[in-house]
């Protein structure tokens, strides 16, 4: 991509020491610069890589996506600063405006003139050519500042300390931050220069970047992409709704019926449904407020905490429901046991107690009582989730839990998807379908899709295929059965199978083995021993011709 040109115009470091006044001739120089999906993974990768190198850096991760983001956070204030200073007719007419609207902007709680408000003392550039002594002590008070400022990116910008020690060392020191400061300023950020879908995009390959990096751990922030796009295209959302995941993670899934419903409503952003998400991990809460406003959605609103015991989207000490919920919960949590059901006061889990070291069905009931009376739901679980128990003696709670779901009719479907897509673990996951208003033709009926095989290897992990997430959309949507793929079951199988939904059971993709009587067989073997004759006999007359004897 263009790199800055610096013809006709003061350096950028002399930019930062006189403030704004040269900023319109800087942002006019990389004006036509404009940034591709490819273009920014590489460069981004390039950022995270410079820290140490490819292997190390998934370690730095929280070092690194901030910084990411406070580029953006100063090259988007740095275009709507030049806006103003054409609106106004100078700097400090424009400096004066954003200065006094942001204030009255936190005093009346209301959206100021600009989205976020960067002090001339901690903008990009500041950073980008402060001296390499005492360079991360000034990084953390830059970002610490700007969220003074902002209190919208709470939680987020002081995620790190970029000084921080352990064991008297420092983590980053200030050369290898100096390193990854010159790589991040290498394109702009701001909004000519690349859109919120592109950066979003982008970021989320940084973050699958890290997960493969992270392996097992990865799994607790990260949805595999197109899991996510798959149960955005299920979820289809409608103008003016609300979408909630209790367990966001990175909120890589929560965007993605949104990001649908802009794709399939072009012009109608204002429209588009509210993102809703609640993180019990500080550092992914951090990660899924920046990729939010990476997003340039705004209007959504992400909470910390645990979801299972305290619930932070409530109205009137009730909870808040939603058209829509999607989550991908961590498969088979350990950290509930009884009295985690027992001191709820939201009557979330009526329908049982699930087993102290697997919650699936515990959120499966949080899910379902999150939802508005026409709600519907996507959850993510271990295959586990969806056949433990059914055939044994000893039922299980699973079992007696799912047994509730089935036959109240409130599971809509089952979907087995690929093995090895997820980063926390080889196996293949479900995603289970729930629906509070199904629709009558679709009363007592479950639809069981097997996707096993619609995947590509990859290394370290396998992808869903596009053909494999139009498919499985194509099915849900026709409400049919389809040979060696998807089958309608009604409620009497399920009984039969004790309340086993799992596809693989259902719907079977291998090719068919025929079982043939002896009688029928011995024909077709007399036949065979006469071909094998004749064709023996041909051979040696060819041999003989050559002067071969194969038979000694």
């Amino acid at each position: 991509m263009p790199r800055e040109s610096r013809k006709g115009r003061k350096s950028s470091k002399n930019t930062a020491e006189n403030g704004s006044g040269q900023l319109s001739l800087q942002l006019e120089n990389k004006a036509e610069e404009r940034l591709g999906i490819r273009a920014m993974e590489q460069w981004l990768l390039d950022a995270a890589c410079k820290v140490r190198g490819p292997v190390d850096a998934p370690k730095f991760k929280d070092f690194i996506l901030p910084l990411i983001f406070y580029k953006r956070l100063s090259d988007v204030f740095d275009d709507e600063f030049v806006a103003c200073e054409e609106k106004f007719g100078g700097t400090d007419l424009a400096r004066a405006f954003i200065e006094a609207d942001h204030r009255d902007a936190l005093k009346n709680n209301r959206q100021p003139i600009v989205r976020y408000y960067i002090p001339q003392d901690y903008c990009w550039d500041k950073i980008r050519f402060h001296p390499k002594d005492g360079l991360g002590e000034f990084v953390t008070t830059a970002m610490r500042e700007v969220a003074k400022f902002n209190p919208a990116l709470s939680g987020t910008l002081t995620l790190k300390d970029y000084n921080e020690k352990q064991q008297n060392e420092r983590v980053l020191n200030d050369d290898r931050l100096k390193d990854l400061i010159e790589v991040v300023s290498r394109h702009r950020l701001g909004l000519k220069n690349t859109n919120a879908d592109v950066l979003g995009e982008a970021y989320e390959y940084l973050l699958r970047k890290f997960a493969e990096g992270q392996g097992l751990c990865a799994g607790e922030f990260l949805t595999p992409s197109e899991v996510g796009w798959l149960i955005g295209e299920i979820m289809n959302p409608e103008p003016y709704t609300k979408i909630y995941d209790p367990t966001c993670g990175s909120a890589r899934l929560l965007i993605k019926p949104r990001l649908v419903f802009n794709r399939q409503h072009p012009g109608e952003e204002s429209k588009a449904p509210r993102l809703y998400g609640q993180e019990l991990n500080p550092t992914t809460f951090a990660i899924a407020k920046m990729n939010m406003f990476l997003q340039d959605f705004t209007d959504s609103q992400i909470e910390i905490g645990d979801t299972f015991r305290q619930p932070k989207f409530t109205v009137d000490k009730k909870l808040m429901r939603f058209d829509y919920v999607v989550a991908n919960p961590m498969w088979n949590d350990n950290n509930y046991d009884a009295d985690a059901y027992e001191a709820d006061s939201f009557e979330r889990f009526k329908d049982g107690i699930a087993p102290s070291d697997k919650a699936d069905w515990g959120w499966v009931q949080i899910i379902w009582a999150s939802l508005k009376d026409n709600g519907r739901a996507a959850v993510v679980l271990d295959t586990g989730a969806v056949s433990r128990g059914s055939g044994s003696k000893n039922k299980g709670k699973e079992r007696d839990i799912r047994k509730e779901f089935v036959e109240k009719d409130r599971i809509e479907g089952v979907i087995l998807l690929p093995e090895n897509l997820f980063y926390n673990t080889p196996s293949p996951g479900v995603i289970i379908l729930l629906n509070r208003q199904k629709p009558l033709e679709r009363k007592g009926e479950y639809l069981l899709i097997n996707a096993a095989d619609y995947f590509i290897k990859g290394d370290p992990k396998n992808i869903l295929t596009k053909e494999g997430i139009k498919k499985v959309v194509e099915v849900y949507q026709k409400w049919e059965t389809r040979e060696k793929f998807s089958k309608i079951v009604k409620l009497k199988e399920l009984k039969e199978a004790d309340y086993n939904l799992s596809p693989s059971q259902f719907v079977d993709i291998n090719d068919k083995v025929v079982h043939r009587s002896i009688a029928d067989i011995l024909p077709d073997l007399v036949v065979a021993k006469q071909e094998r004759e004749w064709a023996d006999k041909d051979l040696n007359e060819v041999l003989a011709k050559l002067n071969l004897d194969m038979r000694g």
